[in-house]
């Protein structure tokens, strides 16, 4: 445990420190990398640990991308880029979730993905909304008296952010919520049966992975400094699920490697072609093929890396 601890705490300081030995672009990649990570790690905690997967989570992301703009636009202050996007998110997954929540399988899947390319034709044609064009010009937040419109202080900003994030999410399924969450997973009849209350659990996970998004999207708004409606768009549920099975399921930190190797791939690739979603997509076909257990799943059984 110890071990793994100094392994994390190395990790976010080679992050953190990382600005000052790269360029700019580089910089920009691995930020990139970082939010769709959160977003990533997400997910997994829903579909890994949940066993509930969405083609809708897209739409907290979307949320609290919006929000953020919003919010900004009017105070730059970390209750406009943080506090209200994780609200306006938490209280849409609830709603969302309260529905979603009654079926399994694949009418989840088809519900969730419903939900989210509702808000998806709402903000594309939206005139308050920006309509397909979104909102551009969103100004960064300020934290404490620190401006991240600074380079250093954004960075610094957002890898903070992150780690608090997968710490949250790690401490989640490490508690007796994410055991019993886990046991819902294996088999939800025998935990109902044994006295759970199984649409509870499920509930409260729904809405603390629709949180997390929304914090994603807010980031994600502010990295940008504008937001579209693609930020809602079922192929943005989509990527996410890539990620988390590149990376491999119920692992969150695979998330993260998943993010990292699906946006290296598309960067590299895309540079040399413009086919390149062909060669994203036999990418995926490889590892689910061959590695199903993804990146952390090869590490596991090639170097015995432990979770």
């Amino acid at each position: 445990m110890r071990l793994r601890a100094l392994g994390f705490v190395v990790v976010v300081a080679t992050v953190a420190a990382f600005p000052a030995a790269f360029g700019v672009y580089p910089v920009k990649l691995l930020q990139e990398i970082l939010i769709w990570g959160v977003f990533a790690m997400s997910l997994d905690f829903l579909m890994g640990y949940g066993g509930m997967v969405s083609f809708g989570h897209s739409a907290f992301f979307g949320i609290g991308a919006y929000v953020a703009a919003f919010a900004l636009q009017g105070s730059p202050g970390a209750l406009a880029g943080l506090a209200a996007p994780a609200l306006a998110a938490a209280a849409a997954a609830l709603v969302i979730g309260f529905f979603s929540i009654r079926v399994s399988g694949v009418y989840f899947i088809m519900l969730t993905l419903a939900f989210s390319q509702m808000f998806f034709a709402y903000a594309f044609q939206a005139a308050w909304l920006g309509a397909e064009d979104g909102i551009v010009g969103v100004p960064r937040v300020v934290v404490l008296g620190l401006d991240t419109a600074q380079p250093t202080a954004f960075h610094l900003y957002l890898v903070g952010l992150v780690t608090l994030a997968a710490l949250v999410l790690w401490r989640a399924v490490r508690s007796p919520f994410g055991h019993v969450l886990r046991g819902i997973h294996e088999n939800e009849a025998r935990m109902e049966a044994v006295g759970y209350p199984v649409s509870r659990y499920k509930l409260l996970a729904f809405v603390v992975a629709g949180t997390v998004a929304g914090v994603a999207g807010a980031l994600y708004t502010q990295f940008n400094g504008s937001i579209s409606p693609d930020a809602f768009f079922w192929t943005t549920s989509g990527e996410a699920l890539l990620m988390v099975i590149i990376g491999g399921t119920g692992t969150l930190g695979g998330a993260m490697l998943g993010s990292a190797a699906f946006i290296l791939l598309q960067s590299l690739v895309s540079s040399y072609t413009e086919r390149w979603m062909l060669i994203l997509g036999a990418t995926f076909i490889l590892f689910v093929l061959f590695a199903p257990g993804g990146l952390v799943g090869a590490l596991r059984g090639r170097v015995g890396l432990h979770a």
